[in-house]
């Protein structure tokens, strides 16, 4: 069973929340958009912290260090079956010099040549209702948790 880590990087101006969310790089996401986008997270290995693993993950898909009070979501499990864990935080974010960590990728798939490419190719701030339709769909779970969760502060 695959596990992931991941951060809910989040803002709020005039009571209206903004996510923070990353586009995998590399020809297969290319041209996808809707349900493409993601929280920045990565595999969790065995005996590992979540969280530390989240935080590394941030760092490593955006170049940013992230601190804050992180508040833990329930976890959700994606269609491919890997289960996501993943903690909120408050906080902005300077958007001008982000650089993404590469990685090995096969393509074209099947044919033994490894490319590299960036991790993640784009980031953005979306509002709520836009980040519902951009991240992958069992992730809006995320959303929808937290924004509960700080209905009831």
């Amino acid at each position: 069973m695959k596990i992931s880590s991941g951060i809910l990087l989040f803002k709020r101006n005039n009571e209206k929340f903004f996510y923070f969310l990353v586009h995998p790089g590399g020809p297969f996401w290319k041209k996808k958009d809707l349900g493409a986008w993601s929280i920045p997270k990565g595999e969790v290995l065995e005996d590992e912290n979540f969280l530390e693993r989240a935080l590394i993950e941030f760092r490593e898909e955006t170049g940013k260090q992230i601190n804050g009070d992180f508040i833990e979501l329930n976890p959700i499990k994606q269609k491919g079956g890997k289960t996501v864990f993943a903690w909120a935080v408050e906080s902005y974010i300077e958007m001008s010099d982000f650089k993404s960590n590469t990685i090995g990728f096969e393509w074209p798939p099947k044919s033994g040549k490894v490319i590299e490419i960036p991790e993640v190719d784009q980031w953005e701030w979306f509002d709520t209702e836009e980040a519902k339709t951009k991240i992958n769909s069992a992730q809006v779970d995320f959303i929808i948790q937290l924004e509960e969760l700080m209905k009831l502060k």
